[in-house]
């Protein structure tokens, strides 16, 4: 994949979060300009600090909420690529500021396509939503790119709404002929460098590594557990097709892992512990927040046309989590050639 960013400009919103600090430190590794746009530092620690990206990477603190600002960095930029993951992404945050959570999901993205809207220039663009833009039905069979949208959660519906108006600009308001424009949906990531609260393995994590018991809220809630860097080579397929095939402009991909993979949380957890040995947990049921008990996507649709599939199955995509934090307390200072490493060990397998 190297061939195909060396030295083009990479923007990628959100860069200070989990996801997209990865995704920045792997485009950086591919030889590609990056400039990092986010409101700041999300949470300590954090994955972007501790790997001192802002030392090889490019970055400008800006809202998203800012129309006029983010039109002013992009315009400046004049970006080839840009991957958009800049989101409020916490569902129990969603339901404590749900204003904040929309003018960040919805409204941000708008600002994002409204500032490409002007570009002369051809450009790739991959907005990122959600596995929970569907309308969850507590299907088993897995939601197709074709079901119906909708969310019940201040999340889950303001990401559905950014689906729905990146459609809208892509079918209706964009010239197709130099934006080139792709939406990815994936369901909950895992990985080293994920310090978000109220997310099992970071919660996990910082519970564990002082010796104390975590609380888990929904034990048998099913989620399609993937490694970010199984998410983020779907994202970075998608980038590459979209510039080379016509016919993929304004599609919507699920990426997600085999059925096989989705387990409930206690599962999770359970993994977990063959690493963190002295992990231990509670149940805590939470009923003032309605969270989905089955969610799962079909990504067959990726398969096809993107040839893309998860590398790591469920007990790889653990471990590999389970080592980068047990690298992380261990020896902390190394992280970013630790990281770069476990790109390499991913890139590998066929």
């Amino acid at each position: 994949m190297k061939k195909y960013f060396n030295q083009k400009k990479v923007l990628i919103t959100g860069n200070t979060g989990f996801k997209g600090s990865w995704l920045s430190m792997w485009m950086h590794h591919y030889g590609a300009k990056v400039l990092g746009v986010s409101n700041g530092i999300p949470t300590s620690p954090s994955n972007f600090s501790d790997l001192q990206l802002s030392n090889i990477i490019s970055y400008k603190k800006t809202d998203i909420r800012n129309f006029k600002k983010i039109k002013k960095v992009i315009e400046k930029f004049q970006p080839d690529f840009i991957f958009h993951l800049a989101a409020q992404a916490i569902v129990k945050k969603s339901f404590e500021d749900p204003k904040t959570t929309w003018e960040s999901n919805t409204l941000g993205t708008v600002n994002i396509l409204e500032s490409i809207k002007s570009l002369k220039k051809e450009i790739v663009v991959v907005i990122i939503t959600s596995d929970k833009v569907y309308k969850n039905l507590e299907l088993s069979r897995g939601y197709n790119e074709t079901d119906k949208l909708g969310g019940l959660d201040p999340y889950s519906a303001s990401k559905s709404s950014a689906d729905l108006a990146t459609q809208c600009y892509a079918n209706l308001i964009f010239n197709k002929r130099n934006i080139k424009i792709g939406i990815a949906r994936a369901g909950n990531v895992i990985g080293g460098g994920d310090w978000a609260k109220n997310r099992v393995i970071p919660d996990c994590i910082r519970q564990w590594s002082v010796g104390r018991t975590v609380e888990l809220r929904n034990p048998r809630s099913t989620r399609p557990w993937q490694h970010v860097l199984d998410v983020l080579n779907g994202y970075i397929t998608l980038a590459i097709k979209l510039k080379y095939k016509k016919n993929l402009y304004g599609e919507s991909f699920n990426f997600g892992p085999k059925v096989k993979s989705n387990m409930n949380v206690l599962k999770l957890v359970e993994q977990m512990k063959k690493t963190w040995k002295r992990g231990k947990w509670i149940i805590k049921k939470n009923n003032t927040i309605k969270e989905s008990k089955l969610l799962q996507l079909n990504s067959i649709k990726a398969k096809s046309k993107l040839k893309w599939q998860c590398k790591l199955d469920f007990n790889k995509a653990v471990s590999f989590t389970a080592n980068w934090y047990e690298k992380y307390f261990l020896q902390k200072k190394n992280m970013l050639n630790y990281s770069i490493w476990q790109i390499k060990q991913f890139n590998k397998i066929k």
